[in-house]
C-alpha cells in the first residue's frame, strides 16, 4: 500500500515539474517575440470616428477608408446635414474629428464658441458658385435683384468678393474682404438688395424657386441637388480660393497619429485623382500650400 501511494506522489511530483517547464517555456518564447505575441499585436487596429456632411466629404472618406484600413485604422463616417452639429460633437467628444468646414469658418466657430480646435491640415476647396434660374449672364443683372446668402456669415465676405470681382459692387479696400459685410459696401451700380436669412442646406430649394434673383449656393449642397457648379452657376470661384476645406480636431488631440494619417492618406494621389474625376471640377484637391 505504501508502495503504492508513493508511486502516486512521485507521478503528481514529475507532473508538477512539467507544468512549470511549459509555463516558463511559453513565457519565454512570448518574450522572443513568439507567433503568439505577433499575432496579438497584428490584429491590433485604431477607430476614429470622423463627422461629415454627406457630399462630397462623406463620399470622400468612404472611398479613403481601404487605404486607412491597409494602415490599420478603421474609419466610421458620421454623417451630417447641416454645419453645427459636427462642431459642437467634435467639442462633447462624441466625434474624433470633423471634415465639412473651410478655414474661416472654422476660426469663426472658435471665435464665436469657444471651440479649442485645431486645424490638422487643408483638403481641398470647393468653389462657391452664384447660380440663378433665369438670368443667362452676368450682363443680365437687372437694377435691384435680389442676392440670396446663407445665414453663415463666414461666407458673405466670399461672395461679395466674387460679386466685385464681376464689378456689380466694390468693398471697401481697407477692410480684410474675407471678413466683408453688406456694410462694406462702397459702390453699388445696380441697388442689388441682399437677403442673409436662409439655411444653406436650403438654398438648392430657394434656387428653384425664387425668379430673377441670384442665389449664393455652397458647393456641397449643390452637388447634392444635382447642380454642376462648373455648368450651371452664373458666377463661380477660381481654385486660388484661401476657402479650403479641412479637418478639424479637438487641440488635444493634434499630435494623434490616427488623425495624422487621415489627412496623409486623403491628400494622396489616389484620394486626389478621386476628387478631380468624381466631381468634374467642383472639388479641388489641395496639397496644404493654401493653408
Amino acid at each position: 500500500m505504501k508502495k503504492f501511494v508513493s508511486s502516486i506522489l512521485v507521478g503528481l511530483f514529475v507532473l508538477f515539474l512539467a507544468a512549470c517547464g511549459s509555463s516558463e517555456s511559453d513565457e519565454s518564447t512570448n518574450a522572443e517575440g513568439g507567433n503568439e505575441g505577433e499575432t496579438a499585436d497584428s490584429s491590433e487596429t485604431t477607430e476614429i470616428s470622423v463627422g461629415a456632411t454627406s457630399v462630397p466629404h462623406a463620399e470622400v472618406l468612404e472611398e479613403a477608408k481601404p487605404l486607412l484600413e491597409e494602415e490599420g485604422i478603421t474609419l466610421n463616417v458620421e454623417t451630417y446635414q447641416d454645419y453645427i452639429l459636427p462642431n459642437k460633437d467634435l467639442a462633447e467628444g462624441r466625434i474624433d474629428a470633423n471634415y465639412f468646414q473651410h478655414i474661416p469658418y472654422l476660426n469663426a466657430q472658435k471665435e464665436e464658441n469657444g471651440y479649442d480646435f485645431v486645424n490638422l491640415g487643408g483638403i481641398h476647396i470647393e468653389p462657391m458658385g452664384i447660380y440663378s434660374k433665369d438670368i443667362a449672364s452676368v450682363d443680365d443683372i437687372e437694377e435691384g435683384t435680389t442676392v440670396i446668402m446663407s445665414r453663415s456669415i463666414a461666407d458673405h465676405g466670399r461672395i461679395l468678393s466674387l460679386l466685385e470681382r464681376e464689378g456689380l459692387i466694390k468693398l471697401d479696400e481697407s477692410i480684410n474682404k474675407i471678413e466683408a459685410t453688406e456694410d462694406d459696401i462702397v459702390e453699388n451700380p445696380k441697388n442689388l438688395e441682399f437677403d442673409a436669412g436662409v439655411d444653406a442646406a436650403l438654398l438648392p430649394e430657394t434656387y428653384e424657386r425664387e425668379e430673377g434673383a441670384l442665389v449664393a449656393i455652397n458647393t456641397n449642397y449643390a452637388i447634392d441637388a444635382g447642380l454642376n457648379p462648373s455648368e450651371d452657376s452664373l458666377i463661380l470661384e477660381g481654385s486660388e480660393s484661401p476657402y479650403v476645406n479641412v479637418i478639424a480636431a479637438q487641440s488635444k488631440d493634434e499630435d494623434s497619429e490616427a488623425l495624422q494619417t487621415l489627412v496623409e492618406v486623403l491628400r494622396s494621389e489616389e484620394i486626389q485623382t478621386f476628387m478631380e474625376e468624381e466631381y468634374d471640377g467642383a472639388v479641388v484637391p489641395v496639397d496644404g500650400s493654401q493653408e
